[in-house]
């Protein structure tokens, strides 16, 4: 179970080029952990972990973060 999510926005006129990046796998303790990652387009990007019980947990967490970014602008699709 590795689900991937690629969020980008961009915007040439105010010099924006932004990705966001979701993932979900599983732990070894039979919970998920869910990777975010954002930043710049071309760049590393910073991230975090957030660890889950249970994988509906993440997934749930998970569609939070997609449902948020992409009220701001971003949208599917990028590198």
């Amino acid at each position: 179970m590795h689900d991937s999510v690629h969020l980008t926005r961009c915007d040439p006129l105010c010099n924006m080029a932004r990705f966001y990046r979701l993932e979900i796998a599983p732990d070894l303790f039979g919970g998920a952990v869910l990777l975010r990652q954002w930043g710049r387009i071309g760049t590393e990007g910073q991230g975090r972990r957030d660890w889950y019980s249970e994988a509906g947990a993440a997934r749930a967490a998970c569609d939070g973060w997609i449902r948020r970014k992409c009220a701001r602008g971003y949208q599917a699709g990028g590198m």
